[in-house]
């Protein structure tokens, strides 16, 4: 990711310009497996593709946080956010889940949560519940919805099991609480869509007044369906050029108060198949930010919001 303002609001700018100091995250796991997986499964994921080593879900919380602090946060970060990315956390038994989010909360480094979750899983009870909760802490909550596209035709094929009408009326329930941001996750290069179908699902997203988004671009995991289709010819991934070109074409449409959380995926090498770059993500940022200038383009240039 791009690590200042230049053009593009990155996670990294937009915190630093918030409290002063640079902000981390540090992945937690509540245990859950995501309701998805009895139904399947989405065909691109494997969660051991994306888990930080440190993270066992056997451990309990307390340990969790304290690992997490030291293995991501190394003397750079003094504040973090705790981010609930594994799973489904959401469909944990309410009182359950609560401890869970409590347990960063009372610590005075923790300046809030990221909830990341599945669209179909939020509903309005645990939502009052949780807004008690950052409230009496005074910290911040940002709802992550992983949408991955607004295509029905698309969620189908990702074997996503819910339709965007679940994003529709969750992102409309998580924006009648001042107190929570609402964020989404797409995924670009899907079979079958077309720039412009995907240009469709980041408008639409933001047309939600979305506060945060995170982007990546297809990847094929080992073990997952997704490398089956691969391994037969039907999946095409982005090379690393025309990933970076049609970045240059979505930026400019997402409004500027949007923080971008994601623009890439960082999955472990030892289990991605394809696409393989093999370039940090510092070379990725400056390459972004040199073909938006050559373009004479920034995030939020034509974003219509």
């Amino acid at each position: 990711m791009v690590e200042k303002s230049g053009p593009v609001r990155t996670f990294s700018y937009h915190y630093r310009k918030k409290y002063g100091h640079g902000v981390g995250k540090v992945p937690l796991d509540v245990g859950v497996v995501c309701p998805n997986r009895a139904r399947g499964g989405c065909i691109f994921c494997r969660p051991s593709s994306f888990t930080p080593s440190y993270l066992d879900s056997k451990d309990d919380l307390k340990s969790q946080l304290a690992s997490g602090k030291k293995s991501l946060l190394k003397g750079r970060f003094k504040k973090y956010l705790a981010y609930f990315q594994q799973e489904t956390c959401t469909v944990l038994p309410r009182e359950k889940l609560l401890d869970h989010f409590a347990i960063p909360l009372v610590d005075p480094d923790c300046i809030g949560l990221i909830v990341s979750t599945r669209p179909d899983c939020v509903d309005k009870t645990l939502l009052v519940v949780l807004a008690e909760l950052v409230l009496q802490h005074d910290k911040e909550c940002l709802i992550e919805l992983g949408i991955q596209s607004v295509h029905e035709n698309s969620l189908a094929l990702l074997n996503r099991n819910h339709g965007f009408a679940d994003f529709v009326s969750t992102a409309n329930l998580v924006k009648s609480f001042d107190c929570f941001e609402l964020g989404a996750h797409l995924i670009l290069g899907i079979p079958g869509e077309t720039v412009g179908d995907m240009i469709r699902s980041l408008e639409t997203v933001c047309s939600f007044q979305v506060d945060a988004l995170k982007l990546h671009h297809l990847q094929v995991i080992k073990g997952t369906p997704l490398e089956k289709r691969y391994l037969r010819r039907e999946v095409a991934v982005f090379s690393l050029e025309d990933y970076l070109v049609l970045l240059t074409q979505l930026l400019p449409r997402i409004p500027a108060r949007v923080t971008l959380h994601r623009l890439w995926a960082t999955s472990h090498p030892d289990l991605l198949v394809a696409p393989r770059w093999n370039v940090l993500a510092s070379d990725l940022s400056r390459r972004l930010v040199a073909m938006m200038k050559d373009e004479g383009v920034w995030q939020g240039k034509y974003a219509p919001y």
